[in-house]
């Protein structure tokens, strides 16, 4: 999916809602530990119930990988039914991976040959060689950390050099050198405010991926506000507030209503980049 097919997907559903499937075996409704697979069988149900309401879906890897093999199972099988029955969805590796050169050439096969997906989130930190093996698929996106929403991002990423640049400042300029704003993404928490001024600066033109609305307490309007620009840019995530939203048998029903109150906002904020 490349970067207009994505804006034509949030016109389309006047939404740039991402659904997190951040699935907990321990937080999912009793019942559905009856099924073969419980969480398949919840992200079918959340799918489902949001699919006309979203334009992408966020699997955290580390909520399958805490399973072992029947984690990876229902990865995978929810991955292969969002492409099989709902193939405009932008579809989020949610892995942040990044290592060594040859170590990210294999985490890169995996999710982009094997699994065919969208596009990774990928950890910065090594440098240039170790998000490049990522960059060599035609169509696939990186998704680079740049300034995340959690109390901890303080401890690096706000520090400042010599020359007042802040490191995820340089993050933003220096990756610019690795690839333009068809193939990279960058995450930038909603918690963060006006601070997405000083990232439009230095990426105008680039999509944003944007959790912390929601249960983190990020607020759209701001993240709006500062971040938007003329073909949205914005990914914007909730997980826990959607799809958790209720623990009963009607938990799909009530993830939906979640995301359509998030739906309306956005079709809100949408309103001065598209037009009716």
């Amino acid at each position: 999916m490349n970067k207009q097919d994505l804006f034509e997907n949030i016109k389309r559903k006047k939404s740039f809602l991402c659904v997190g499937l951040d699935t907990d075996i321990k937080k999912i409704p009793e019942h559905l530990l009856n099924e073969a697979d419980p969480i398949f069988a919840f992200n079918k149900a959340i799918i489902d119930a949001t699919a006309d309401l979203c334009i992408a879906y966020k699997p955290n890897l580390a909520f399958y990988e805490s399973m072992g093999v029947k984690g990876w199972i229902a990865f995978e099988k929810t991955v292969k039914y969002i492409k099989d029955n709902y193939p405009d969805q932008f579809i989020i590796a949610d892995a942040k991976r990044g290592d060594i050169g040859n170590t990210s050439a294999m985490y890169a096969r995996s999710f982009f040959e094997e699994m065919d997906i969208d596009s990774v989130t990928v950890a910065p930190y090594m440098g240039e060689d170790s998000v490049t093996p990522f960059l060599t698929y035609d169509g696939k996106w990186v998704i680079l950390l740049a300034l995340t929403s959690n109390k901890g991002s303080h401890d690096f990423q706000l520090t400042e050099d010599a020359n007042g640049e802040r490191l995820f400042e340089k993050v933003l300029r220096k990756s610019q050198e690795w690839a333009s704003d068809d193939q990279m993404m960058y995450v930038v928490g909603a918690t963060q405010g006006r601070a997405f001024e000083d990232i439009r600066k230095i990426v105008p033109n680039h999509f944003l991926l944007v959790p912390g609305i929601g249960a983190q307490g990020g607020s759209l309007e701001e993240v709006c506000k500062y971040g938007m620009n003329s073909t949205c840019g914005l990914i914007v995530n909730s997980s826990r507030g959607i799809i958790y939203a209720d623990k009963t048998e009607n938990f799909a029903q009530a993830a939906r209503k979640a995301a359509q109150e998030v739906q309306v906002q956005m079709a809100e904020q949408l309103k001065s980049v598209i037009n009716d």
